[in-house]
């Protein structure tokens, strides 16, 4: 029995990467603490990419059980992602997040919107309980779904860590269009949440 499956390494690897999307977190990371230190975006990126870390592992470990006891499918989860990210994306085209508490500001943007429901959102949690139902109890198969895990967290750390480059080039006017744009595409995430939920409640998916 191999102790690593290259294939589902490689397939779970590419499905969380187009499902987490690290490049697009940048212009939602930067619109939420562009204008805070170096070592606080440092800090924000890291507690960020950990609560999506820990979520998923948890969804992996535990997820069929969690829901079936809980009684929540995954249309459920689709809707309820889809109504926290319509109140940020809100947040944003209005302005009205950049009033909050530093440090209140600060918790919330590791958990949310980054951490959870945009990174460890709906589509990711579901792709992982799949890929644990195809693992079928194959070690190789497991090993490869927790690395490929660590590996995508890992990409979304760095662009978010390293995003502070672009501060140097589009500075505070950038930032507040990044805010904007970050919100718009918040607001269609959000959407296309709430509609796929209403469609799996609709087939019964």
């Amino acid at each position: 029995m191999s102790l690593f499956n290259v294939t589902a390494f490689a397939e779970a690897t590419i499905t969380l990467v187009v499902i987490m999307d690290p490049p697009g977190t940048v212009p939602v990371f930067l619109s939420l603490v562009g204008r805070k230190s170096p070592a606080a975006r440092a800090r924000a990126a890291r507690q960020a990419v950990l609560v999506s870390l820990l979520v998923i592992s948890l969804f992996a470990v535990a997820g069929q059980a969690i829901l079936a006891y809980l009684g929540i499918g995954i249309p459920a989860l689709q809707g309820a992602g889809g109504l926290l990210l319509l109140l940020i994306a809100l947040d944003l085209l209005t302005g009205k997040g950049s009033s909050s508490p530093e440090v209140v500001e600060d918790v919330n943007v590791a958990l949310v919107p980054l951490g959870t429901p945009l990174l460890a959102g709906p589509g990711a949690i579901a792709a992982t309980i799949v890929f644990v139902r195809q693992a079928g109890g194959q070690l190789g198969s497991y090993v490869a779904l927790a690395v490929a895990i660590l590996v995508v967290h890992l990409v979304i750390y760095l662009c978010m860590r390293y995003s502070g480059l672009l501060i140097r080039v589009i500075r505070e006017s950038g930032i507040v269009l990044l805010a904007k744009v970050a919100g718009l595409l918040l607001a269609a995430i959000a959407v296309q949440l709430i509609a796929n939920s209403v469609r799996g409640f609709i087939t019964g998916g």
